[in-house]
């Protein structure tokens, strides 16, 4: 599953648009408005992602990107903000998706996602498929849109979790079989003919916007796309806007208005409106904005350790490995090849702590031999980038087949807060045990973000296993706080952290001295590719 993040900023830097068209059902519906029975042609629309500014880094099997999604959790792992969601409703061709990608280019937030409602058209039946190739079937009454997965859909892209959209097919009225991923946002822009005709999808909306056009001006626009863009006559674009959309627009849309908190005149034009509510969104913003590292660091002092921590045994072995590998004076060299001893080690430990159960197999000798094999779906590794990549070959030399996922965390240098720019997990990752692989955790802080965001893709707590080479105790105990049914294996716990969040006595920049990097000067664990939070 190549989850999508969605990215904007002053210049829409890869937010995610979802526009689909499709078709309707006869279902009655409980709305805010009585629905009556009308026809409109099917409506051709694709769907698209917009055009991004270049990406921080892009390569053959990823991209990151420059804006970092900052914590939407407490230091207690559970969500504390929601995102806030902008409801845009406005007749058709009235300027909603303009409006909406100026308001995304004058809030320059990362993370926004624009969501349009005709993702959600419902399935037509054989029967309402013969209606729609003759034009005589409403694809305007609130009955066409499937509100309940609407609903389930923003409810759950609002509390910060993963949602699969669908992809609207055109020439089938059907839902494509892959739908697209969505997962993250500050900031949700929901537009559409209906976003304001259902109570439980008005319920989710933060701010209520309806974009008001003039009916000739909304004609014109419909003229000029269906001539130049679908081949249409003249004559046939104003007979079905005379009998299928402006009724539609006059019984169920133009009512809508009533509700809204601002009325947009003149659609995408009128920069004074989208300044004030531009305003409002950042003021919003800023009352939710969260200190994480800050409230770590203050917590869970002189507490023991919590029985779901796990160390290895420090045998003379190990003991001897982490001699060479803290050692400032190590080569790189050195450095590498213990480390993949310890990490080797480690993964080995870890497996030891998913499920098995009894296997009975026959011995060459024709003997019964009862052993032990795993009890689970499947197995999947997902390192925090960069460090935690190096345990990747240990995790594949042990696990055959295993699946691996990846997520970036980075410091912002400003607020000194752990953001999220890249994901790319596995399809289906939620029915899995995961290891989630980091060199070394310092205050916990990336190693929860990481954890958020497999409960945010279905994982469940208690099947995940977090690895790490080197803990620092504060580090033990933010993540056992905030999910305590979360297995934490490590080769060593160090007592301290200092004011610089560098792990004591430590280890050092573990990426830079495994691929031979240089640190700053100022460094801290939790600084460049592998922050150890």
């Amino acid at each position: 599953m190549n989850t999508l993040p969605a990215f904007s900023g002053a210049r829409i830097s890869g937010c995610w648009s979802l526009n689909s068209d499709g078709s309707g059902g006869s279902e009655g519906l409980d709305r805010l408005l009585p629905t009556v029975s009308t026809g409109v042609s099917p409506r051709k629309r694709t769907t698209s992602q917009c055009k991004s500014e270049p990406p921080l880094l892009r390569t053959s099997k990823r991209t990151i990107y420059t804006a970092g999604r900052p914590p939407w959790y407490n230091e207690h792992g559970t969500q504390s903000k929601e995102a806030f969601v902008i409801g845009l409703c406005g007749g058709s061709a009235s300027g909603k998706t303009t409006v909406a990608r100026k308001i995304i280019e004058a809030l320059d937030v990362p993370w926004v996602v624009l969501l349009s409602m005709d993702s959600f058209y419902k399935v037509l039946t054989p029967e309402q498929q013969i209606l729609a190739a003759s034009n005589d079937y409403n694809f305007d009454h609130p009955d066409a849109f499937d509100f309940g997965l609407l609903v389930h859909t923003l409810r759950k892209l609002k509390q910060g979790k993963s949602v699969k959209i669908p992809v609207y097919d055109f020439n089938t009225h059907g839902r494509q079989k892959e739908w697209k991923t969505v997962y993250g946002a500050s900031v949700i822009i929901f537009e559409g003919i209906m976003s304001f005709a259902d109570k439980e999808l008005l319920k989710l909306l933060d701010m209520k916007l309806f974009v008001d056009t003039d009916s000739d001006i909304r004609l014109v626009r419909r003229l000029r796309r269906d001539i130049t863009e679908r081949g249409r006559d003249i004559e046939g674009v104003i007979k079905q806007y005379n009998k299928f959309v402006k009724p539609a627009f006059e019984q169920y849309i133009e009512p809508t208005m009533r509700l809204a908190d601002i009325v947009v005149p003149r659609g995408g034009g009128n920069m004074v409106a989208i300044d004030l509510i531009v305003q409002h969104v950042h003021s919003q913003l800023e009352e939710r904005e969260l200190s994480v590292r800050a409230a770590l660091a203050s917590a869970h002092q002189a507490q023991p350790l919590p029985q779901t921590l796990s160390v290895l045994e420090s045998t003379p072995q190990v003991r001897g490995m982490h001699t060479i590998i803290r050692n400032r004076e190590t080569s790189r060299d050195e450095f590498i090849f213990y480390s993949k001893r310890l990490m080797r080690l480690l993964i080995e430990r870890a497996l030891s702590f998913l499920p098995s159960q009894v296997h009975i197999v026959q011995t060459s000798q024709g003997q019964d031999y009862e052993g032990r094999t795993f009890h689970g779906k499947r197995i999947t590794g997902v390192s925090i980038l960069r460090a935690g990549e190096t345990m990747e070959p240990a995790l594949r030399a042990v696990c055959k087949d295993v699946r691996i996922g990846k997520i970036l965390i980075q410091t912002n240098q400003d607020t000194g807060e752990p953001e999220l720019h890249y994901l790319r997990l596995p399809k289906d990752i939620g029915e899995d045990h995961v290891i989630l692989m980091d060199c070394t955790v310092s205050t916990g802080a990336a190693a929860m973000m990481a954890v958020r965001v497999l409960l945010d893709h279905d994982v469940q707590e208690d099947k995940i296993l977090l690895v790490s080479l080197l803990m620092a105790e504060m580090g033990v105990h933010s993540v056992a706080y905030a999910f305590p049914q979360v297995k934490i294996i490590t080769t060593a716990v160090d007592k301290k952290v200092n004011d610089l969040f560098h792990i004591i006595p430590g280890i050092g920049n573990f990426g830079d001295r495994y691929f031979g990097t240089d640190a700053p000067l100022d460094w801290s664990d939790e600084d460049m590719d592998e922050p150890s939070y």
